[in-house]
Parts: C-alpha cells; sequence; structure tokens
C-alpha cells in the first residue's frame, strides 16, 4: 500500500472563509479522495494560523483576548468540513500545545546547529503579508505588490535564520525536481527570484514588546516565534513531530503535495525548504501552486462588494455544484473568474441537463425494459476501449495533479453516454422482441458507464457518486479505482431516485 500526505495553506482567522481559501481545500480533498480510492493510506491536512500583529490588533479591536478572538474564529474554518463536504483527517491550530512543541522543537535544533542568530534588522515590514520585503520588491510606487499599501520602516533586534547558507541546496533540489514545484511556470519563477545572488537571511522573530502574541522563543522568553518557524512547522507538527508519539511523522513525512496560493510560494519553496534542510529533514516531494479568484471578471474587494461567499453558494445550491463549478471551470494552475451567470450555465448545461438526465434517462429504462435489474453483458464493443481510454487519461491528469483536465475527461464519458443512448436507441429496440438480448447488452454498457462516471466524479461531487452508485446498486464502501470492464453484476437492482440536480432558472 503506498501512502499520501496532502496539506493546504493554514489559513489566517483575521476574517470568515473566502472562496479562495474554498478553492484550495476542495483541490486538497479532490487528490485527497482520488488516492483514497486507488487504496492509497491518505493523510489530508489544513489548518488555521493564529499568532501574528494582525490577529493581536483584530482582538484589541473587538474587545477580546486573542485567545477568545482566535477561538471564535477558528470555528468559521473548522465548519467548512462538513459545509463543503471535505475529507481531511486533521485540522491543525498554531495555538494547540502539540504544534507548540513542533515548532519550538525545529527552532531548538535549528539554533543548536548555529543557524539561528541575533542581530539587528531594519527594512521595510508589511502587515498584511506579516513579512518584511526588500526594497527591490515593493512595485513602482513602494508599495507591497499583495496589498498596495506602503511598508512601515521598522528597527528590531530579532533571531535571523541563515536562509542564505542553504540557498545553493534549495535551488539544486527545485532545478533537478527532488522538490517539484508544479507548474513549471512558477519553477522558472522561483529560480528567478534565487537569481545569482542567492536567498538572503530572513528575520525569525519579533520582541515581545512589538507582539506579545506568539509562540515564545526556547532559549530567550523576551522575544517570540515569527511567523515562518511558526506556521510552517504545522505541517509536521500535526504528524506529531516534536512530541512522543512520532508514528505518524514516520509514516507520512515527507509530505506528498503542499498546495499553496501562487503569492506564498517564495516563503514555502524557499524559508520551509531552508528551515527542513538545516534541521535535516527530509524534503516535501511537491508543491502544487494555484492562482487567485477574480469576481465577475474584477479583483475581489469589499468597497467593490464583489467578493464571493462560498457558505451562501453551498446553502443554496449545495456543496457538490460549487465543487464541481471550482474544479471545472477555474484553471488548476492559473487564475480563475467566478461568476454567477457562468455558474448557472455551468450548472444547468452539464450537472442538471448532462449527469442528471443521463442518470435519470438509464435507470428509468432498465427499470421500464428489464424490470429493474442489471442485465448479462455480452458485448462491450465500441464501448470499452473508449472508456478505458478516458480513465488512462484521467488517471495521468490527477497524477500531474492538473484538476480541471481530469475533471473535463469525466465529464467526456456522460457526453459518451447521451450520444451512446441517442445512436443505439434503446426504446426503438424495446418494440421488437427479435433485439431484446441486444437491448439488454445495451443497457448493462449504459449501466456500466455510469458506474464509470460514478467512480470518475466520486473526489468532485462525493455526495452525487453515492447517489448514483446507490440507484446502480452499488455502495460507496465497496467502490474502489479500477479500468476494469464489467464490474456491475448480473441480477444486481436498480431504482430511481429523485433527480440529482433540478435545473436553475435564474
Amino acid at each position: 500500500m503506498e501512502k499520501f500526505y496532502i496539506s493546504t495553506a493554514i489559513a489566517y482567522v483575521n476574517a470568515p472563509p473566502h472562496i479562495g481559501f474554498a478553492l484550495e481545500v476542495i483541490f486538497a480533498d479532490v487528490l485527497a479522495r482520488y488516492h483514497r480510492l486507488k487504496g492509497d493510506e491518505t493523510f489530508y491536512l489544513t489548518g488555521v494560523d493564529e499568532h501574528g500583529v494582525k490577529l493581536y490588533e483584530a482582538a484589541k479591536n473587538a474587545g477580546l483576548t486573542s485567545q477568545e478572538f482566535v477561538d471564535r474564529n477558528a470555528e468559521k474554518f473548522q465548519a467548512l468540513k462538513g459545509i463543503l463536504n471535505l475529507s481531511n483527517d486533521d485540522f491543525i491550530r498554531t495555538t494547540s500545545e502539540r504544534h507548540k512543541k513542533g515548532a519550538q522543537k525545529i527552532w531548538t535544533t535549528m539554533f543548536e546547529k548555529g543557524d539561528i542568530y541575533k542581530g539587528s534588522y531594519k527594512g521595510n515590514y508589511c502587515v498584511g503579508c506579516e513579512a518584511f520585503i526588500a526594497d527591490k520588491d515593493l512595485d513602482e510606487n513602494g508599495f507591497c505588490p499583495n496589498h498596495k499599501k506602503k511598508p512601515e520602516l521598522l528597527e528590531e533586534e530579532n533571531y535571523f535564520f541563515k536562509l542564505s547558507k542553504y540557498s545553493d541546496q534549495i535551488k539544486k533540489a527545485i532545478e533537478s525536481d527532488e522538490m517539484k514545484i508544479v507548474p513549471e511556470s512558477r519553477k522558472k519563477e522561483f529560480l528567478n527570484l534565487i537569481g545569482e545572488g542567492g536567498l538572503n537571511d530572513v528575520s525569525f522573530s519579533r520582541p515581545k514588546t512589538v507582539l506579545p502574541w506568539g509562540i515564545d522563543v526556547p532559549n530567550d522568553d523576551s522575544q517570540v516565534m515569527y511567523v515562518w518557524c511558526d506556521a510552517l512547522t504545522n505541517y509536521i507538527s500535526a504528524l506529531g513531530y516534536g512530541s512522543d508519539d512520532m508514528g505518524a511523522f514516520a509514516k507520512f513525512w515527507p509530505c506528498d503535495s503542499h498546495i499553496i496560493g501562487k503569492d506564498i510560494l517564495r516563503f514555502h519553496a524557499g524559508i520551509w525548504i531552508g528551515m527542513l534542510l538545516s534541521a535535516e529533514i527530509a524534503l516535501p516531494k511537491s508543491i502544487l501552486v494555484h492562482g487567485f479568484i477574480t469576481s465577475e471578471g474584477q479583483k475581489m474587494s469589499k468597497s467593490l462588494g464583489n467578493v464571493v461567499d462560498p457558505l451562501i453558494y453551498v446553502d443554496k445550491y449545495g456543496a457538490d455544484s460549487l465543487r464541481y463549478f471550482l474544479t471545472r471551470e477555474i484553471p488548476t494552475f492559473d487564475d480563475g473568474d467566478f461568476s454567477h451567470k457562468r455558474f448557472v450555465e455551468v450548472y444547468n448545461s452539464e450537472l442538471a441537463n448532462g449527469l442528471g438526465n443521463l442518470v435519470n434517462r438509464v435507470v428509468m429504462m432498465t427499470e421500464r425494459y428489464v424490470d429493474g435489474k442489471v442485465p448479462a453483458l455480452t458485448s462491450a464493443e465500441g464501448v470499452h476501449d473508449k472508456l478505458i481510454g478516458l480513465m488512462k487519461r484521467y488517471e495521468a491528469a490527477m497524477e500531474n495533479f492538473d484538476l480541471k483536465t481530469a475533471c473535463e475527461t469525466a465529464y467526456e464519458v456522460v457526453d459518451f453516454g447521451n450520444k451512446y443512448i441517442d445512436d443505439m436507441k434503446p426504446w426503438v429496440m424495446a418494440k421488437d422482441e427479435a433485439n431484446k438480448e441486444m437491448l439488454a447488452n445495451v443497457l448493462y454498457n449504459l449501466l456500466e458507464v455510469l458506474r464509470i462516471i460514478a467512480i470518475m466524479i466520486a473526489p468532485y461531487v462525493p455526495q452525487t457518486s453515492e447517489k448514483i452508485f446507490e440507484q446502480i446498486g452499488m455502495k460507496m464502501g465497496e467502490v474502489k479505482w479500477s479500468c476494469d470492464w464489467g464490474i456491475l453484476k448480473e441480477g444486481g437492482i436498480v431504482k430511481k431516485a429523485d433527480v440529482l440536480f433540478q435545473r436553475l432558472e435564474e
């Protein structure tokens, strides 16, 4: 049995979950569910980042202690598991004791190796990024390129991490794909960032006089850990790193893929990899970088009133509808747009008219023409080879983290099924007793098409997949990924149920 460990970036809890984070946790969930179908022992981690200046100030403004503030907001992110039908195995909070132990353990290891030192730092600090930004990385107006605000000029005595010491090793690991960055364009982007001069040492702590809310530095109680050693360590603290029980760490590390947004690639591919090299911990196998979501063609902004609330869409249209749209419509490796008009178009054309109509037609004809039982398979000519080819293409896309292509490939099977019905015309066959055997075979092939669709869409729309399996007489628990044909057993009971997706009229 293979193992598969996937993680998302941990969300900052100063605001409610937004559509961009929903995209990320759904992407991770699709991959986790696919690997479970394959039989891989899978671990899927997500969580929240609960320390930092922004949270400390927000808590004061809300009249709450920092812990009260993050407790309240963390609940909104934990609730996503039920709301979005996520299958994450763990949810890490950076205020938890297990995480603090892990972060202090890696700090101590790096410090004892001589890779953390104390020094004075003067630089441009962006509160939004919780990061110091070099002059060369500011835009033409001297603003942070992500938050479009002028950073503060700060001078502090901090601890620093000797990231420069590991710059060449990081570059080599990425160039050789020992630690693969997907897509290739992001790999090139980060290697250009390293450039000839390499990576610089980074500030690794903040004085408690500035930030009293954080994890104590093990060797100096006047300082708290800066975001990197704290937040990035979540990927191993969740596995028990720093605790007495390192069983999960031994089983699942290294991570098979960190899924992150493009704005934090430099921290994950640079600082995190440097930390692991310093602590002599194996590197993650890959980093999957996704883009941003715009709304109706514009950047999301509260002032524009175009921020998409994923919870509203789930409440109105169901989790599967949102999951399908995001993975089908938003490019896995690039920016994409969320348009309500396009959401309705995709819902009606592909979920209601395409998938829902196909399932309804096949089950209805099976009940009408062969007493609602799975008939015998006599020939899969013209069907088997086509569908196995599509399943192989789907597999290849999944293994390359291309969720959009895999989803589109699954929908090709839906199109094939509807065309097969139109070409074979079972209703015409049913009028002549001489066509009884041929009709039964066509219906068997169509039921197998539904089975294959149900397994291909299971990572994307798990509730819908389960409903299809129930209608063709299978249980989700007995389903495993396979490119074999003829899995459905003769005599199984097929039963029509409610329409999968009601057409939208808005």
